[in-house]
């Protein structure tokens, strides 16, 4: 893709992928919740909620909440309300607080900041009630919104819209090499996250105020 940004041009968009960057995750605690109150085995309920075919659909905003959790319930016999199962979905984070302190301060020197992950509506309905820095974010761009996921460009695209940014204006971080590639094929400062402390060194020496 070619851009009209200057390689020099000072960064104004701080992108953090949500899911192993800013809140780590484990399906593994939702499935451990839900067996008892299934009539399935472990191995059937870990391929209906751990990265199965039928989640990646509800992530790109190919079912709702309600088809999602109806199909579910048929696979595995679940036998609890929506509003159980989505206590038991949602609550499957932990903050990484080294990561999630950054986006008050990065705010505060008047860079704007954003979220661009792959997920689905429970999740994010989970995080927004649970965690403050989320509505600091000045956009948050989500897969299920949007009917694509990363490495897809329209995530990408969307995200450049709703900045008025593009290429190195833009730094982002996130776990997965694919989503950063497709990022740095657009011009953006992509890095893979590792840990926070790498993260913040490398933001540092992008000029950002980290410390």
């Amino acid at each position: 893709m070619t851009t009209s940004t200057p390689p020099s041009a000072p960064i104004r968009v701080v992108v953090f992928d949500l899911g192993k960057v800013v809140l780590d995750f484990d399906y593994a605690i939702a499935v451990r919740r839900f067996l008892p109150r299934t009539r399935v085995s472990l191995h059937t309920v870990n391929e209906a909620l751990n990265g199965s075919p039928l989640l990646l659909a509800y992530e790109r905003g190919e079912l709702s909440t309600a088809a999602f959790f109806a199909e579910v319930q048929r696979l595995t016999g679940f036998d609890g309300s929506l509003a159980e199962f989505e206590t038991v979905f949602g609550d499957i984070f932990t903050e990484i607080t080294p990561m999630t302190a950054l986006v008050p301060r990065l705010k505060a020197a008047g860079l704007v900041t954003a979220a661009l992950s792959n997920t689905n509506d429970m999740a994010i309905r989970h995080i927004a009630r649970t965690y403050s820095f989320y509505a600091l974010l000045d956009h948050q761009v989500l897969s299920f919104e949007h009917g694509s996921m990363k490495p897809e460009p329209r995530l990408y695209e969307v995200l450049e819209a709703r900045t008025n940014s593009r290429g190195p204006e833009i730094f982002y971080l996130d776990d997965r090499e694919e989503n950063v590639v497709a990022a740095r094929e657009r011009g953006w400062r992509a890095f893979v996250h590792q840990a926070p402390e790498e993260s913040i060194r490398t933001m540092a020496t992008h000029g950002l105020p980290v410390a």
